[in-house]
């Protein structure tokens, strides 16, 4: 929607993300991430923390299922969405938190390393996450039912269907 805040933040999971269904089945995740910023000050020679900032993050549908299965407390993750403001009341006292209603979520790959699996196109049934077994070619199709003529896939089908042989140069 126009008028909107998009941001992109990159920070550390807080703990562990929290799925849940609304009563008309949709997912939703919620977590909380924390971005510590450092500066380096060349008198000292060190590295000093400022300021840490806490930010809400919300998923929802097949996303949150997805991100509940993969993130864990301490993951460094970028998360891209919405900037919200909920005004709330503590104590007596008016309070505000900022959150994100998050676009995407995805681990950062700055110190570690991540494998990515793609959803069947059926996504979710019931609140439960169906994987095809055995070696995917993306989208839940399997190697073995690639179509004969496709140039891209590991067959030497498609190299005669080019008119060259298969140790041929193509110039």
């Amino acid at each position: 929607m126009a008028g909107e805040t998009v941001i992109t933040v990159m920070g550390n999971v807080v703990a562990d993300p929290e799925l849940k269904f609304t009563p008309s089945g949709a997912a939703v995740a919620n977590f909380r991430i924390a971005n510590t910023p450092r500066t380096f000050n060349r008198d000292t020679n060190e590295w000093k923390d400022g300021d840490p900032l806490f930010l809400g993050v919300s998923v929802w549908r097949q996303q949150a299922e997805n991100v509940a299965e993969s993130i864990r407390r301490g993951d460094r993750v970028i998360v891209v969405g919405r900037l919200t403001q909920r005004q709330y009341e503590k104590d007596g006292e008016r309070r505000s938190s900022y959150e994100i209603q998050a676009d995407e979520v995805a681990p950062s790959l700055r110190n570690a390393s991540a494998a990515v699996t793609k959803n069947s196109q059926n996504g979710a049934q019931n609140g439960q996450q169906y994987r095809q077994q055995g070696q995917s070619q993306g989208y839940g199709q399997q190697a073995a039912q690639q179509p004969y003529g496709d140039p891209w896939t590991n067959g030497q089908s498609a190299a005669g269907q080019w008119g060259s042989a298969v140790n041929e140069p193509p110039f």
